[in-house]
């Protein structure tokens, strides 16, 4: 009997491997089911659902491998979690560690609503282990897709963990004392996550090819949504055009496009914004706790940038206004997460 080509002896008896380059330097990749009279059956470009077919056609039971959670979760993280945003990839796959801890030995189809429930009650990070059931929601779902189980998603109907919303609110006091304390480029950064109500990551990407006209364009890292923000108002310019302005005056000579960069022109990356936020913090604390204002220090000590984009929604009178700025498709979660202070009320007398 002739022997395999080294190629296909990765491939299940009777499945081969076929590829041509194409014009624009890729090379495409085919897998093929051989009969016994040598016909050959097109089993698609994708490997697991190649063999997945050739199963089918020897009347041969799934690859172990497909039926097991660790191949489910090496194909998801490989070709979905790399289409999503930045922040996403780094928090799916963080959450994908503490799933593969809990499941990753185990078949698909012996997932059941009271493992999943199980897992939720063991994890001690009650919010974290809500996103990890979401995602590991979406694994099975992509799963479906793929053919690797016919299942229903065990995820369906498990209660989550009750989330308690954060609602700390910075005031003009605590405001003033981190603002006070900060380098100029945290002030900038501050000043613009303020008047746009965007996110840290939004903010320091913002750069000058951003302005069209009387706008300042953003889209939005995390939901990809696009806005455009007024920089003018009757014609005269508002409180983020005048900002703008003062940015590029003062980074004129710098040859980086950003808005927020260091004393050198180096643009602030997110780590450099924390290691700023940090001091300029600390060294507030400990200027009020000084002054015997122990109070105002722990209000300033919980203070973090994240905190001024729900300053910004909840300084907005108006609840639609404020929605349309920070990119909520729904009025509700602006009010439910981002409205941190009370509305304001008129005497009973």
């Amino acid at each position: 009997m002739r022997p395999r080509k080294t190629e296909n002896r990765d491939l299940p008896p009777g499945m081969v491997r076929r590829k041509r380059p194409r014009k624009n330097g890729t090379v495409w990749v085919g897998y093929y089911y051989r009969d016994a009279n040598g016909k050959e059956l097109s089993l698609g470009g994708d490997l697991d659902k190649a063999r997945l077919k050739w199963a089918e056609l020897e009347a041969k039971a799934k690859p172990a491998d497909l039926k097991i959670m660790r191949g489910i979760f090496d194909r998801y993280e490989r070709d979905i979690i790399p289409k999503k945003a930045p922040r996403t990839q780094k928090d799916n796959k963080a959450e994908l560690k503490h799933l593969r801890n809990g499941f990753e030995a185990a078949p698909i189809d012996a997932i059941t609503p009271s493992m999943v429930a199980q897992y939720r009650d063991a994890r001690t990070a009650k919010t974290r282990a809500n996103r990890e059931i979401a995602l590991l929601s979406h694994v099975f779902n992509m799963a479906r897709e793929w053919g690797f189980t016919d299942r229903e998603n065990p995820c369906a109907g498990v209660r989550k963990n009750k989330e308690k919303v954060r609602d700390y609110y910075a005031n003009d006091m605590v405001w003033a004392a981190v603002y006070e304390q900060a380098p100029q480029e945290l002030k900038d950064a501050m000043d613009l996550a303020y008047l746009t109500g965007q996110r840290p990551a939004d903010v320091i990407a913002m750069k000058k090819g951003d302005v069209e006209g009387d706008f300042l364009t953003v889209q939005q890292g995390k939901t990809s949504k696009r806005l455009r923000i007024q920089m003018q108002t009757d014609g005269v310019k508002n409180s983020l055009g005048l900002l703008i302005d003062n940015i590029t005056a003062r980074n004129k000579h710098h040859i980086s496009q950003h808005f927020v960069l260091s004393k050198t022109g180096m643009r602030v990356s997110q780590q450099m914004l924390r290691n700023r936020w940090d001091d300029a913090r600390e060294k507030a604390v400990a200027l009020v706790a000084n002054e015997g204002r122990d109070g105002d220090a722990e209000k300033i000590r919980q203070f973090q940038f994240k905190d001024i984009r729900p300053k910004a929604a909840s300084e907005i009178t108006d609840i639609a206004d404020a929605s349309l700025l920070l990119g909520h498709s729904e009025q509700e979660i602006t009010r439910r997460v981002y409205r941190r202070i009370g509305a304001v009320a008129q005497p009973s007398k």
